[in-house]
């Protein structure tokens, strides 16, 4: 049998891919933080010398960085004048941080994992949680680089937009709780598109809390904007309009619990705003690149993270519609629907009764 048709070869060609994407991702961060995408952006073609001394940058570490991004598929090489260009349709995915799909920090959660590969190790072993709180602290602003572009490009016109008159109403003034609101990168979203309203970050890790804080305090503006240390099953106050979970819901121990204490946080016909990574009902239908990155996650960080606290439910971050449907439904949510949806994102919509 040929390379090309024997099934092991075949597959050993799949791992080398594997180990080569792992490797290059180093390569990858390293050109976000040495503001190399940023330096190729727009400028055409450059040598390697050129974009060193853009760059201020040594020559032939930078020659050789290009030669892996060329052979990654980055940046296009012409042999000819021995230059190298990063194409445009590029620059969104790798050079910026405002573009939803600005992928560079995902890079920063697999980091954390390769730092917490000992506590995994013992949770596979044991069945025993790891504490958000407990990952390596590049996972946190790795998950805020990552998300806070999708919630500046979507939340307020695309996800908030498909739910009937619900931006006019916070446009109105209203009183909305965002539940695990990590560094508030959407809480401040929400604070700046309806400044009538008033916004809750709530986030039970203390150190989370601290740095929304210090984002918030450097935006004279939010004035309409408040942290507070809590979990999803104790938050304070009552007669929200909006209960949000963003990208947080499966992480959490007792999702149930959550839904029912914010239908008790709601006010009579306020409603909840889940996001939630995209995803089928069936592993069948969720064989794709997306989802391999999402089932990694939910096996390093988002299980872990639920079997750390009571209930451990661990929900997954593949659940699916159904399932989150019926659990919004059981906590007594009605009128429960998907709203919108991203390559990235599913967007689910519930009404208190």
């Amino acid at each position: 049998m040929t390379i090309e048709t024997n099934p092991t070869e075949a597959f050993a060609g799949q791992v080398v891919s594997d180990v080569a994407a792992a490797l290059s991702g180093v390569m990858t961060s390293l050109g976000h933080k040495l503001g190399l995408y940023k330096t190729m952006a727009g400028a055409g073609a450059l040598s390697p010398v050129e974009l060193a001394q853009k760059a201020s940058l040594e020559p032939r570490y930078v020659l050789e960085w290009l030669n892996n991004q060329t052979a990654g598929g980055y940046v296009i090489y012409d042999a000819e004048t021995g230059t190298y260009e990063m194409p445009d349709a590029h620059i969104p995915v790798l050079a910026d941080e405002d573009s939803p799909v600005f992928l560079v920090p995902a890079l920063e959660v697999a980091a954390s994992l390769w730092h917490d590969e000992e506590k995994l190790q013992h949770a596979f072993r044991t069945g025993d949680g790891i504490a958000w709180g407990d990952h390596n602290e590049r996972l946190f602003c790795g998950s805020e680089a990552l998300f806070k572009p999708g919630y500046k490009a979507n939340l307020v016109s695309e996800w908030i937009g498909a739910c009937g008159d619900l931006k006019q109403l916070l446009g109105r003034g209203a009183k909305i709780a965002d539940i695990g609101c990590g560094h508030g990168a959407s809480a401040i979203v929400l604070a700046k598109a309806f400044p009538n309203s008033t916004v809750y970050g709530f986030d039970s890790h203390i150190r989370s809390i601290e740095t929304a804080w210090k984002r918030s305090s450097e935006d004279s503006e939010l004035e309409n904007l408040q942290f507070v240390v809590a979990t999803a099953k104790n938050f304070p106050g009552a007669d929200f309009d909006l209960v949000c979970y963003m990208d947080c819901l499966h992480d959490m121990g007792d999702p149930a619990g959550a839904a029912k204490h914010a239908y008790q946080a709601l006010r009579p016909g306020g409603r909840v705003l889940l996001v939630e990574p995209a995803a089928a009902d069936r592993v069948e239908d969720n064989i794709n690149p997306v989802s391999r990155l999402y089932y990694a996650a939910s096996t390093g960080v988002c299980t872990p993270c639920s079997r750390s606290q009571e209930v451990g439910t661990a929900l997954g971050a593949q659940a699916g519609p159904q399932r989150l449907s019926e659990l919004l439904s059981k906590a007594g949510f009605r009128n429960v629907r998907v709203a919108a949806r991203t390559p990235f994102n599913i967007i689910l919509e519930a009404q208190k009764a």
